[in-house]
């Protein structure tokens, strides 16, 4: 079955990324490998995996990428010793029967009793424990870095949480306002019309209709105002 998602990747999903192609180069696998793995998890293709690490997480891990290289070398060379500690002769004690008759050396062979440090080599020494210790301690200080990422990550966003709630509260508080601004100029606009109708009214109960009357030769003319 083809594993295709289209949805935008969450933090938990790039961490996860991270991690997992971290981990893959400490223990000398490939990172196609981790991209796999990721795929199989979040139902993506490796193909996807690969090119999300490349184009926005791999840039933010270059410290700890480093340091799973070097932790990935001295993981090879402490595998190295080991094998050549392994490698070295064994020092076994052979007990000494020359004064047991022949005889007795043949049948009684078989009773004599093995000391356990014969042909026994122990494959585990100082240094190699020195080399365990460290490098768990250098697996400890890279999960408290990724631990340390996450912490201040889950703060930013906590951060970015309140500055939303304050924005929307102060959104809320602007609409408001601007409602209120609206009712006062829907009041005000009504002021102002009443005010003209009412200059209107007056400017046409002050104005009177002209007056004629006609001459000795039979032509109209006004009558001035106010004359009698």
């Amino acid at each position: 079955m083809t594993k295709v998602r289209q949805d935008a990747w969450s933090h938990e999903d790039d961490l996860l990324l991270a991690e997992t192609v971290l981990r893959h180069i400490r223990e000398g696998s490939t990172q196609l490998n981790a991209f796999e793995e990721v795929g199989d998890k979040l139902n993506r293709t490796s193909a996807a995996c690969g090119f999300r690490w490349n184009a926005e997480i791999r840039k933010k891990y270059i410290n700890a990428i480093d340091l799973a290289k070097r932790q990935r070398k001295e993981k090879k060379r402490a595998i190295e010793k080991a094998k050549k500690v392994n490698r070295q002769p064994v020092i076994t004690f052979q007990p000494n029967y020359e004064s047991v008759p022949v005889e007795e050396t043949h049948s009684e062979s078989s009773n004599i009793p093995h000391s356990p440090a014969m042909n026994t080599q122990s494959t585990i020494t100082f240094e190699t424990v020195i080399q365990f210790l460290n490098q768990l301690k250098k697996d400890y200080y890279a999960s408290n870095q990724s631990k340390a990422t996450l912490d201040q990550t889950q703060r930013e966003n906590a951060m970015l949480k309140e500055q939303v709630m304050k924005l929307e509260k102060q959104l809320s508080e602007t609409e408001q306002q601007l409602a209120t601004i609206q009712e006062d100029y829907q009041v005000f606009v009504q002021i102002m019309e009443r005010a003209r109708k009412m200059t209107v009214l007056e400017d046409q109960g002050s104005f009177k209709a002209p007056a004629f009357r006609m001459d000795k030769n039979g032509n109209l003319e006004q009558i001035a105002q106010g004359s009698n």
